[in-house]
């Protein structure tokens, strides 16, 4: 063992997240790749394990070693076998590498090969995180917590719930993003809520506690040493009363409605408290406040970086996993130097002279069918985050951020007690429930009294209303404009407003000297002078002088949703590299305080900022850069691409858009265009068209002749698309879905029925063509590719095949006039191949591409995009062994959504998995993802007429591995005809006992194929699947996924455990 400047060499293992699920998003991506810095900078080696492959944190360059495996004990343990580390960091992770930690503990692996566990003790964290412990603790310090007992059993929890009365509160331990929590209004609430949390706590423990709702919520972020200095770094306040959990509410930083009296009282109680429980590290202190009173009570600890820490840093400029990193080892505050100011020390709590804001990115844009209410669990998938000189400024920057609607409130339909019922009732449409009722004449006093938000929010919120307001009745004269700028409005916001096109809007501005300034965050208020370019614009204020020289501006991806993920963060950060290696400055715009993108010192200067027209136009004034790189930054950057070009062609800016031409673009994304660039190099499409009305649409899929994929065009995600197969159907779905106009036509596809799907990841520098790898979908032709496992190498094409793929792709790349990344989904049917989609972009497949290769296809691209050769690589490229990638769903936090796959993508994030063969990979992806397959037990199977008899080997399968099989009356007649021994259990519409049902309930079922169609999917099977869900059975609603999953099975083990770039034993 070495030594380090303040002690010996470590070997540390750091267990990261996971794949990203709603309640765990990138925000332990940030938190794992710092932590990982930290430790290398110490001189420290690390040992870094994730299943995830979208994240710059599995990166080979973030760790000395690097597994992508599953995270669980058995895997661990093989890993520790195999490193013996000195110690591990419980507390990067998440919930997830917290509770790996303290499982392998309880297992005795890390006693067994002596492995320290660095920081924040193990007792400790069971004393924040075992809810009756942390009770105790607390009553013990004298702080006020609510009342509250824990119950292990159903009974335990009635029993609660009578003694403290409705509603109660149920708060499961060791779980996150608030899974298996909620209030309860009613003992029948009360037992379905209870029973949820018991099954899901890890401890089989919830505790019942007394309702603070309506009660003001407080968040402190702490830093502690093992000297006990500790420090504040940021106070947070949700707009949402309590009833709303933390990661579903607006939150504003600093506090702004605390009296400085009352700030005291809880600053002091949260050192108090993060002493008493012995937190080394980060932590986060949760309050619930009564401002009537002036009563607070206690209502949580994070005893490790959470999200909260991830906002707390970005708004703040502290890198708070950094520090929490190095207290961890040992190091005190007071040793370790500010880098944002850099004459300051870590005990120097940081100061705002600026409002932060951050709201929830919610998926209900695309799953129109989920329960749209928000409670204590979590449902959002990401947050976007927003930096200005006042509330307003930073709530109407934080509304153009997300990347929803028009960028600013549109308004609600409801009138009169449906509209009173938004405000009351906690939605994703609260925020413009209570601007529509402003608009509507009702006061910010009233306002705030149904909706729960303090009322200097809702005031603050009507002086906008009423601005807008103004600018609708008395037009664009410089004296609102200038208002209306200063208070925040966006271009078109003001444009909406008055009635005027969005470029008369910016003319006059620009006439009237109204530009974006930017200013430094500091961490210090100004006090001191400040090293870190990380800026936010404002109106109204002198900037910041930027320091620049010859730069590349790339935009980010905006907040975290379905169909644009953390994938899109990695290929930022390698774009970064790229650029920076070229000895140009890499100058990142992003607004999602989650990523590392968006890092103090991940770039050169960082823009937090919306990702639209008018703040990208404006920093490309600001910075002069070369060129402006759009491809790293998914759907969200390419839609600017159109007004990025034209400004620059206005303003005499000499920036180039770099790698595809902004036309080739449209061509791709336009597929009138690319169907007749296709049909000029010979590459077949399936048959197609463009309908601009409803009549069209049917017009059009009767002359194609069913089943047509039926999708809007310009979409993320497969939102919106459907397949159809008869009118009927197709009548429906333009009811529900869509409106076809010549703005906005709908595409509407002959389906491939029964084709193997292939994607196709490439770079090119407009000469030479590298395929990165052929990815073979594992799931049938109609689920969306994000949803669909997939396998690299192919396992079902012959060679002459694949060059003929290479070929298409090489045709397509070069028809496109592709510079840097594309992405292309291609079809087999019936022997010959057909393109489906060209995406002249990075794709969300790129990072796991390059994990499986060995080479980062994302900073190939950026170079290529820079002017500089491909190297000269094998097309595709090699792997050493098979790899397979599988999605990850968050259906346990998404009520109403049904879990059969489709074209429309539901997944929230994906896990890894490799081996010497497909089952062995496929086992150890699933498993990655938490979605683990029996070795033995009972199969329950409820198979479509349709598809019984394809069906037939999957089931001959499964009984082979000595699976007991067990069905519904019509799969079980069908599979004794094929000489299978089945049981039959009743379908739940049949109104017979033993259904299907009562049958999970009894524990009595380790895995559910279910392959529904027609009308009794929605009846029968979603109820089947979605207390699967609930019960943590596996279940597979595709028949390749079944076969998949039975060569999966079939392995007898394992397989050894590698770490990347090392090829399998």
């Amino acid at each position: 063992m070495g030594e380090t400047a303040h002690g010996p060499a470590l070997k540390v293992l750091v267990a990261g997240s996971g794949p990203i699920i709603i309640g765990q998003a990138a925000e332990f991506d940030y938190s794992g790749s710092q932590c990982c810095a930290a430790l290398r900078e110490e001189g420290h080696s690390v040992v870094l394990v994730n299943s995830n492959p979208a994240t710059i944190q599995t990166d080979p360059e973030t760790a000395d070693t690097v597994y992508i495996e599953p995270l669980n004990v058995a895997t661990l343990e093989r890993i520790i076998e195999k490193e013996r580390p000195d110690a591990i960091m419980p507390g990067m992770g998440g919930q997830t590498g917290l509770n790996l930690t303290t499982e392998l503990a309880e297992a005795g692996v890390l006693e067994k090969y002596g492995v320290q566990p660095l920081g924040t003790s193990l007792d400790s964290i069971a004393m924040a995180e075992d809810r009756e412990k942390f009770r105790q603790h607390m009553v013990e310090l004298g702080e006020p917590v609510p009342q509250s007992d824990v119950a292990e059993t159903l009974e335990e929890a009635i029993s609660l719930g009578k003694q403290l009365g409705y509603p109660a509160v149920v708060r499961p331990a060791y779980t996150l993003g608030g899974t298996g929590g909620g209030i309860a209004h009613s003992r029948k609430e009360l037992e379905v809520i209870a029973g949820r949390g018991l099954a899901l706590s890890p401890t089989t423990q919830v505790l019942i506690e007394e309702s603070v709702l309506g009660w003001q919520e407080f968040e402190f972020e702490v830093l502690r040493d093992c000297g006990d200095d500790a420090v504040i770094i940021c106070s947070m306040e949700n707009l949402d009363a309590m009833g709303v959990h933390t990661g579903e509410s607006i939150v504003v930083a600093p506090a702004l409605t605390l009296p400085d009296v009352h700030y005291q009282r809880l600053r002091s109680s949260a050192l108090k408290v993060v002493r008493g429980l012995g937190i080394v590290g980060g932590c986060n202190v949760q309050f619930a406040f009564d401002p009537v009173s002036t009563d607070y009570v206690v209502i949580e600890v994070n005893p490790r970086v959470s999200r909260s820490s991830a906002l707390a840093s970005k708004a703040t400029g502290v890198p708070i996993a950094r520090i929490a990193t190095l207290l961890a080892l040992g190091r005190r505050l007071h040793e370790l130097s500010n880098r944002v100011t850099g004459n300051t020390s870590a005990a120097f709590e940081p100061a705002l002279d600026y409002v932060v804001l951050k709201i929830p990115r919610w998926p209900f844009d695309k799953f129109k069918l989920a329960e749209r209410d928000i409670g204590t669990q979590m449902k959002s998938t990401g947050e976007t985050m927003a930096i200005g000189r006042s509330f307003e400024e930073s709530l109407l920057k934080g509304w153009r951020s997300l990347g929803q609607g028009r960028g600013f409130p549109e308004g609600v339909a409801e009138r009169g007690p449906a509209l009173e019922e938004l405000l009351r009732q906690p939605t994703d449409r609260r925020l413009e429930a209570i601007w529509e009722t402003l608009r509507q004449g009702l006061s910010a006093e009233a306002v705030a009294e149904q909706s729960g938000f303090h009322a200097f929010f809702t005031s603050r919120i009507a002086t906008l209303v009423a601005l807008e307001a103004e600018l609708a009745k008395s037009g664009l004269t410089p004296e609102l404009l200038a208002r209306a700028k200063e208070a925040g409005f966006g271009d078109a916001h003001i444009a909406h407003a008055c009635g005027l096109p969005e470029a008369e809007v910016r003319e006059a501005r620009r006439a009237a000297g109204l530009r974006s300034s930017y200013l430094m965050v500091d961490t210090c208020a100004g006090e001191f002078a400040a090293r870190t370019p990380y800026f936010y614009s404002t109106c109204g204020d002198a900037g910041e002088k930027i320091e620049r020289g010859r730069s590349v501006v790339i935009l980010g991806s905006g907040p975290i949703r379905i169909g644009q993920g953390i994938e899109f963060d990695y290929s930022t950060v390698h774009g970064v590299q790229a650029v920076r290696d070229a000895g140009l400055e890499a100058v990142v715009v992003n607004n999602n305080p989650e990523t590392v993108s968006t890092d103090f010192d991940a770039s050169d200067r960082l823009y937090f900022e919306p990702l639209d027209v008018e703040a990208v136009c404006d920093i490309l004034d600001a910075e002069k850069p070369e060129g402006v790189i759009l491809q790293l930054g998914g759907q969200t950057a390419v839609n600017l691409a159109d007004a990025v070009a034209e400004h620059i062609a206005s303003s005499g800016l000499e920036t180039q858009i770099l790698g595809t031409p902004v036309a080739s673009m449209a061509d791709a994304e336009d597929r009138q265009k690319c169907g007749a660039l296709m049909e000029r190099i010979d590459v077949r499409m399936p048959e197609w068209a463009a309908a601009t009305s409803a009549d069209e649409v049917v017009e059009c899929a009767e002359r194609i002749g069913y089943p047509v994929l039926v999708r809007p065009s310009f979409v993320l995600g497969g939102r919106g698309m459907e397949i159809i197969h008869n009118r009927q159907q197709l009548e429906t779905y333009l009811r529900l879905e869509t409106h076809a106009s010549p703005a906005r036509p709908v595409l509407v596809d002959r389906f491939l029925e029964g084709a193997l799907e292939l994607d196709v990841d490439l770079v090119s520098d407009g000469k030479r063509v590298l395929v990165g790898a052929i990815m073979e979908q594992i799931e049938m032709a109609g689920v969306h590719s994000g949803d669909s496992a997939c396998v690299i190498p192919p396992q079902s094409l012959s060679a002459k095949l694949l060059r003929e793929v290479v070929k298409l792709s090489t045709q397509v790349t070069r028809a496109l006039g592709v510079v840097g990344a594309a992405n292309l989904q291609v079809a087999v049917h019936r022997g010959e191949l057909f393109l489906l989609e060209a995406n002249p972009r990075a794709s969300r497949t790129l990072p796991f591409v390059s994990k499986a290769t060995g080479v980062p296809l994302a900073r190939l691209a950026v170079q290529a995009m820079l002017g500089q050769p491909l190297p000269k690589l094998p097309s595709p490229l090699p792997t050493d062994d098979v790899a397979v990638k599988v999605p990850t769903f968050s259906w346990l936090k998404l009520p109403g959504l049904d879990t059969v796959l489709g074209p429309e993508m539901k997944s929230t994030g994906e896990a890894m998995g490799h081996g010497t063969n497909f089952g062995t990979a496929y086992r150890r992806a699933l498993a990655g993802g938490s979605r683990s397959l029996p070795r033995s037990g009972t199969v329950f199977l409820s198979i479509s007429n349709r598809l019984k008899v394809d069906f037939q080997d999957v089931a001959q399968g499964l009984a082979g591995l000595g699976f007991r099989l067990v069905a519904t009356r019509g799969t079980a007649v069908h599979l004794r005809q094929a000489g299978l021994e089945v049981k039959t259990v009743w379908r739940i519409s049949e109104g017979r006992q033993p259904d299907i049902l009562g049958f999970m309930r009894s524990g009595d079922v380790d895995l559910i194929v279910n392959l529904p169609t027609g009308r009794r999917a929605q009846t029968d099977g979603a109820q089947m699947r979605r207390l699967a869900v609930e019960l943590g059975i596996p279940f597979i609603t595709t028949i390749t996924g079944a076969r998949a999953a039975v060569e999966a099975m079939a392995e007898p083990n394992e397989g050894d455990v590698q770490p990347l770039g090392q090829s399998p034993a």
